[in-house]
């Protein structure tokens, strides 16, 4: 029996999504800091990849200053609000506090993070101004997290930007490819709005650069150029029955999921090939839209999975049955699939009956786009090769950050990821 009701309005998605973080009010923001310890050696700070000063800005919710705490958070981190709501605080920040030592909760910064930035966004309070115009120009190709925190700091630097973007809304996964339960499309896009407004740089919608002779058209009109593109779609796995009808990338099911809410398609009966982040996604968000059976498919055990514990403890929470020592070797079906055939390391064999199948088997490399970019050297995992202090390629004029360098991360690697290339940016030029 399904945990969920399949969603036939909004209002019954957003009940089967409601927020995982919801947004604190005035009097928790205010106990929940005054729970912070004010650690001298802030191991909170340290685990935040972007750097961000916890403890003064806890401190700044709690005597009042709610402006001065957003004003902390976004001089570390660009992408502020969201990285509040999405960030895996949990193994983050939060994970670091001291309390977990204690058998205590650790203090909420998330929310703390999320109630802050949240407050100045609603009341469009203006914290930055572009700076002084220097006349050079740069291009960034990707409006996702480390595209536009890119695109932030070269503006304060006084740079004209320009982002050119395949799709027609800004942030990249986070308003494409993250659950809704964790953050809305809503909130992602009023952060967007709020840091263009204040800062001004250009973005080209639905403009995807996919030619030699745009990259060449770029190199000519722009003094650098910043790669913020992601991963592609969900990489094909040569899997026998792989094309069928009912056989979906996770990345595509999760974006169709974010754009079209309650009139997404998904099966009575689910099964979701993979064990990583995505993959929890895709799981707990069908259980969410009803579906009676979702079973989570793993090929190796519950511990060697790449997602995250509570990611994990979240899906089998709406309902998600997991499935480990299981490799898929066939899926079935007539046409349209019946169900996937599985091959235990014992070497049984199993077949589990579904009329969806979501496969969470990673994505493809952008290989063929860094191929049109001349002296850009790639790692063997199809990842490009930077300057670890500055995020500039072994072409000069390029620099990268987000997926393009590690591969897929979190919003958080990304905002930090394209704040430091536009120093590198502004060192490289000057």
């Amino acid at each position: 029996m399904a945990e969920y009701k399949r969603p036939a309005n909004e209002a019954e998605f957003q009940a089967n999504f409601k927020q995982k973080k919801p947004l604190m009010n005035a009097t928790q923001a205010y106990y929940e800091s005054s729970r912070c310890l004010f650690c001298y050696d802030a191991p909170c700070m340290n685990a935040c990849p972007t750097g961000i000063d916890i403890p003064l800005f806890i401190k700044q919710i709690h005597t009042g200053n709610v402006e001065g705490a957003a004003k902390t958070i976004y001089d570390a981190n660009w992408l502020g609000n969201a990285c509040g709501t999405v960030c895996p605080t949990g193994v983050l920040c939060e994970g670091s506090c001291v309390y977990n030592n204690q058998d205590v909760p650790p203090l909420q910064i998330g929310r703390l993070q999320n109630f802050a930035t949240k407050s100045v966004i609603d009341q469009n309070k203006a914290m930055y101004q572009p700076g002084p115009d220097n006349g050079k120009k740069v291009a960034i190709i990707g409006a996702g997290p480390a595209g536009i925190a890119c695109a932030c700091e070269l503006r304060t630097l006084g740079y004209a930007v320009d982002i050119f973007e395949a799709k027609e809304k800004p942030s990249g996964l986070t308003v494409y490819g993250i659950a809704p339960y964790k953050i809305t499309n809503e909130e992602v896009l009023a952060e967007m709005k709020y840091l263009q407004d204040q800062l001004g740089y250009n973005v080209h919608y639905n403009q995807a650069i996919t030619s030699k002779e745009q990259i060449t058209q770029l190199e000519n009109d722009y003094d650098a150029i910043f790669l913020g593109v992601g991963l592609g779609a969900t990489a094909f796995r040569n899997l026998p029955g792989e094309d069928k009808n009912g056989v979906y990338g996770a990345v595509e099911f999760i974006e169709d999921l974010r754009m079209n809410h309650e009139k997404t398609h998904v099966g009575n009966r689910v099964i979701v090939l993979g064990g990583g982040n995505t993959a929890m996604d895709a799981a707990s968000e069908s259980a969410r839209m009803g579906a009676s059976e979702v079973t989570l498919a793993y090929r190796g055990s519950k511990e060697k999975m790449g997602a995250y514990d509570f990611e994990y403890e979240l899906a089998v929470g709406a309902g998600v049955k997991g499935v480990f020592d299981a490799s898929p070797t066939e899926i079935l079906g007539n046409g349209s699939v019946s169900g996937v055939k599985f091959k235990r390391a014992s070497g049984e064999e199993f077949v589990m009956e579904c009329d969806m199948v979501i496969k969470a088997t990673g994505q493809a490399k952008q290989g063929s786009f860094f191929s049109l970019i001349d002296g850009l050297e790639l790692d063997d995992k199809t990842r490009i090769k930077v300057n670890p202090e500055t995020n500039q390629s072994t072409n000069p004029k390029y620099f990268a950050g987000g997926d393009a360098i590690n591969g897929g991360a979190e919003v958080v690697n990304g905002a930090h990821d394209g704040k430091l290339a536009a120093r590198g940016i502004d060192a490289w030029l000057k």
